[in-house]
């Protein structure tokens, strides 16, 4: 049976070498007798993958040895509770940018905690652009500044780090992490859910700056402080051993690519030949500011709206899976992460060339 192209927003396909090496190692890793799911999260084997698959993630992203790197649960979404808790440190003021649902799903969440001021809010435009900075009004009280760089859903992406002066930068890099070359000394804490360019859904990476670790509001759940999990080496409780393992095979096959720079060089391609093929058919549409089009996910649109299931159903039957748009937006969307090859960027656009004569 051969593999389809999955064009999932999350949980997204995965490497075909590493899904490969998984099989082969599921009954038995290493000699250990043992698949990596038996294995005691503090014994010698799974501390071993645990160390490696760190160390990877630290050379891939030159991660300052002044930054902690936690693999956590709990979901991107458990970080927009986190982040406030840790980061207001005393503090009761916030700068968040709202560039999409996810940034708003943080927004609301940070307001349980503490005023939330929005220097950046592109709802007006429904989400298709970002004012420039110099209209940008940030709030010099703000403990931090937190921010989504790639919006799953709605397909705008910053593709420049935003100046935000010495205020704190947070970011959710669910869906854009490991796409490219990133300087992490810009950020004091980076989050990112694993379902999209790391592994399987599960495991949630935290890259956090070591002093700010020790500032969770008091009376807080202990799992919900930082210093909890750099204490225990995100061990506090059994940790997503699997996904951890797996993430660490994506790291290696990464690196083996050649790589962030040379990733990124690949993906900026796919979405380079992906939005040709949009913007020169009259057929499709992407509604972003191309100087915001997201590299990882691109939406669109097709002249006739009720031809929307037919292309699914057709590009399935060609082995183009998951195209739908999420459910809060509706059209088409196509999520090209780093495991996404360019031949199946290819011939996405060459059934939506295809689609579009017949159809249109």
């Amino acid at each position: 049976m051969s593999r389809a192209f999955n064009f999932s927003a999350g949980p997204a396909n995965l490497p075909t070498p590493v899904l490969e090496q998984v099989k082969a190692e599921l009954l038995d890793w290493h000699g250990s007798g043992m698949s990596v799911m038996e294995m005691s999260h503090r014994g010698k084997e799974f501390k071993s993958i645990a160390e490696q698959a760190e160390s990877d993630l630290r050379d891939l992203l030159n991660i300052p040895s002044t930054y902690k790197v936690l693999f956590l649960q709990g979901g991107a979404s458990c970080q927009f509770a986190m982040v406030p808790i840790n980061l207001l440190r005393g503090n009761n003021e916030a700068d968040y940018f709202n560039t999409g649902q996810w940034s708003k799903k943080a927004i609301a969440e940070a307001r349980k905690y503490g005023e939330v001021n929005l220097p950046v809010n592109s709802e007006s435009n429904n989400f298709t652009n970002v004012s420039e900075s110099k209209h940008w009004t940030l709030n010099p009280n703000a403990a931090y500044v937190h921010y989504t760089p790639n919006e799953t859903i709605n397909g705008l992406e910053f593709l420049t780090i935003p100046d935000v002066g010495d205020k704190i930068l947070v970011a959710d890099m669910s869906s854009t992490i490991l796409s490219r070359p990133l300087d992490v000394s810009k950020y004091g804490l980076i989050y990112a859910g694993a379902q999209k360019n790391i592994g399987p859904a599960g495991l949630t990476i935290v890259i956090i700056r070591e002093d700010l670790a020790d500032g969770a509001m008091p009376n807080m759940p202990s799992m919900l402080s930082y210093k909890t999990h750099i204490d225990s080496g995100s061990m506090s409780n059994t940790p997503p051993t699997l996904a951890w393992y797996i993430a660490g095979l994506v790291f290696k096959w990464l690196k083996e690519f050649g790589g962030l720079a040379k990733m990124g060089e690949r993906n900026q391609r796919k979405a380079k030949k992906l939005y040709a093929a949009i913007d020169q058919s009259e057929f499709y549409n992407n509604p972003v500011d191309p100087a915001y089009r997201s590299w990882m996910n691109i939406p669109f649109t097709l002249s006739n709206s009720d031809l929307d299931k037919s292309f699914q159903a057709e590009a399935k039957v060609a082995g183009l899976l998951t195209l739908g748009g999420h459910r809060t937006v509706g059209g088409l969307r196509a999520s090209i992460y780093n495991a996404m090859p360019e031949e199946g960027v290819q011939a996405l656009i060459d059934f939506m060339n295809d689609f579009a004569k017949r159809k249109g």
